[in-house]
């Protein structure tokens, strides 16, 4: 968790005035995008919602993700108060205030969304970390782009069979299941999702053709060269160097169990070998070498 989800810091400005996020973190899903949180939670350059993901483009342009983020947004605040419980930390006055504002009344429109980055101190750059946004339909891209035209955007791409396993896998644990033969895992493949929140070869272009200075990392790079990866990310924010703790760590892995049979790894390369392509031919090949 960053810690701005843990309790609130010397840069939570509860007078602050409502303001646009100055960077985004788009994805994809389960390619550390919550690592990278933890870490720049750390930066007194950068200030991240308590709840990380703000939902808000995908709220508005993907209708079928209404319902899991109202839900999203009825939890969060409870599960805040928990974790501050839970570690003896009395939950400040001016944290739950800005709780009950966010999720209270009126939500999902333009002021709603500045509201949400409002504690964000006057030195700190608002950042908007929700990986949904690479799955936006173009025309969600472009109300992004009309919106945050000078947001500096952020991307971490994973190799696309293991990116899905880790989804699939994820998926099977909240939902209880556990497939017992190769034709039960081979069902799994039927979630369209799986493949939708990996289709790197429609939603690159997309983004870029209104972000075409969009920062794409791979998530290899995280275990191999952490420090790289955020020297990247300061120099694309155009913020200063932080030595930052336990980059090494791992945020939400996987644990251990629900391994798939190599038949699936199998059929999701097939499937994804589109994918691989265009990686391969819009990012070259040492991109290709730090994906895993």
């Amino acid at each position: 968790m960053t810690q701005s989800m843990l309790t609130i810091s010397p840069a939570f400005d509860p007078e602050g005035a409502p303001r646009k996020p100055g960077a985004l973190c788009i994805g994809a899903q389960k390619a550390g995008t919550s690592w990278l949180a933890q870490m720049l939670g750390q930066h007194p350059q950068v200030w991240i919602p308590p709840f990380k993901e703000v939902q808000y483009f995908n709220f508005l342009h993907v209708p079928d993700h209404q319902r899991w983020i109202r839900w999203h947004y009825r939890n969060k605040p409870q599960e805040i108060r928990e974790r501050h419980k839970a570690r003896g930390v009395p939950m400040p006055e001016a944290l739950d205030a800005y709780l009950k504002g966010i999720t209270g009344g009126k939500m999902f429109h333009n002021q709603w969304y500045k509201r949400v980055f409002a504690p964000a101190p006057v030195h700190a750059t608002p950042m908007d970390f929700t990986p949904e946004y690479s799955t936006l339909p173009a025309e969600g891209v472009a109300a992004v782009a009309r919106l945050l035209l000078k947001a500096r955007v952020v991307y971490l791409v994973r190799d696309p069979v293991d990116r899905a396993i880790s989804q699939l896998r994820m998926n099977l644990r909240r939902a209880g299941r556990e497939p017992a033969t190769v034709a039960e895992w081979m069902t799994e493949l039927d979630d369209p999702v799986l493949f939708d929140r990996g289709d790197y070869a429609s939603y690159i272009p997309r983004w870029q053709a209104h972000y075409p200075d969009m920062l794409i990392l791979p998530f290899g790079r995280i275990a191999t060269a952490p420090h790289a990866v955020l020297e990247a990310v300061e120099d694309h924010l155009g913020i200063g160097p932080m030595p930052y703790a336990n980059m090494g760590s791992k945020v939400f892995a996987n644990p251990r169990g629900l391994m798939p049979p190599p038949e699936l790894r199998e059929e999701l390369s097939r499937r994804m070998a589109p994918q691989y392509d265009f990686l391969r031919s819009h990012m070259g090949p040492d991109f290709m070498a730090e994906l895993r």
